[in-house]
């Protein structure tokens, strides 16, 4: 495919970030070095977000393109990422349709009416660009300024959507999600189906609007046992990565503690796959197999160490990467917030000068 090519009927390959190294490495190409980003770069261990964001609530700094651009630019200005990360929350779709919801501080997302039976999906219409308004003209401002940087597009995946909505917040066990998912299987995979409808209209139009790639997060997918998995959130999952396939733009899945379902989320559909701290690469390549490119996966409390314990660790990273189709080097989860965002510039840095060709 070259820098002209169409993504599909919908849209056109972004020519300006095609050859940039993240974007190689996703496509399993050779990179001039192994790219760098970081899950949640963009936030709270920044001194300058924490400064922009003074006084002005989490769900509307998201629907703000002014504070989107700045927020999402930020790390991408410090730390010299091969790519930025549309700064969002995986709740602002359901808060756009209408779900009453909010983000309360210390907690995360809250909602007021949990999903808990038939009727209740009445709650999920459709979204529309015209829902996320905001989102079209944030993506145009950071695509401008951006240039050959890519922008990952961001969305939470059904599962982890459809926890929020019917546990009413976030939760250790699952308890309601586990009982609804057994109980009433068909209410079950008719709110999932809901949600893929919602999560591929929300990245559909995150890629028409300059993305150049896009990240499905299942945080909280981990709870699951591969059978589970496989038979009541695949088919949701598969939904939302074939309603993007047509663009063309490579498609990235993470969940967190999901070792044992690092096979199946390839499966589901994604180009690169997420792996957390807890399975070394060359391991992950194993159960995730062939064709499908890695992301990941330096301990994020690695960083609290030394500068010699943090490159030797990711000595120990790069070196299971190696022979990979293709390796994007992140975070086995998201930055911490109170880390100190100069390790991070040292980190991306180090990776750079480790790996370059």
């Amino acid at each position: 495919m070259s820098a002209n090519d169409s993504r599909g009927p919908e849209g056109r390959q972004n020519a300006a970030t095609y050859d940039s190294a993240f974007m190689k490495a996703c496509r399993r190409e050779p990179v001039p070095h192994t790219p760098v980003w970081f899950m949640r770069q963009a936030g709270r261990s920044l001194p300058e977000y924490r400064k922009v964001r003074e006084g002005t609530a989490m769900l509307e700094s998201c629907m703000r393109p002014d504070l989107v651009t700045e927020i999402t630019l930020q790390p991408v200005r410090r730390h010299k990422v091969d790519a930025a990360i549309y700064f969002s929350d995986i709740v602002v779709p359901l808060k756009a349709i209408g779900i009453d919801l909010d983000i309360k501080p210390g907690v995360g997302p809250v909602v007021e009416n949990p999903i808990r039976s038939r009727a209740d999906l009445a709650q999920l219409r459709d979204l529309t660009p015209d829902d996320v308004h905001y989102v079209t003209e944030a993506i145009g401002m950071l695509t401008a300024e951006l240039g050959s940087t890519p922008l990952i597009g961001f969305a939470g995946a059904p599962f982890t959507l459809a926890s929020y909505l019917v546990e009413g917040g976030p939760s250790r066990n699952h308890e309601h999600t586990k009982a609804l998912m057994y109980g009433d299987p068909q209410l079950w995979a008719d709110l999932l189906d809901r949600l893929a409808e919602i999560t591929g209209a929300f990245l559909k139009v995150q890629i028409e609007a300059g993305a150049s790639a896009v990240q499905l997060f299942d945080s909280w997918v981990g709870a699951l046992s591969p059978a589970d998995y496989r038979s009541r959130v695949m088919p949701a999952s598969t939904k939302v990565f074939d309603a993007v396939a047509p663009y063309g733009v490579p498609r990235i899945h993470f969940g967190v503690g999901t070792g044992e379902l690092l096979g199946l989320m390839g499966e589901a559909g994604a180009d690169v796959v997420g792996v957390d701290w807890r399975v070394p690469l060359d391991e992950a390549v194993r159960r995730v197999g062939p064709g499908k490119a890695l992301q990941g996966n330096l301990d994020p409390a690695v960083l609290f160490s030394t500068p010699e314990a943090v490159e030797a660790k990711t000595d120990e990273v790069l070196a299971a990467a190696k022979g990979l189709e293709g390796h994007i080097f992140n975070l086995g989860h998201g930055v911490l917030p109170s880390t100190d965002p100069e390790a991070l510039t040292r980190l991306v840095e180090y990776v750079h000068t480790r790996t370059a060709v």
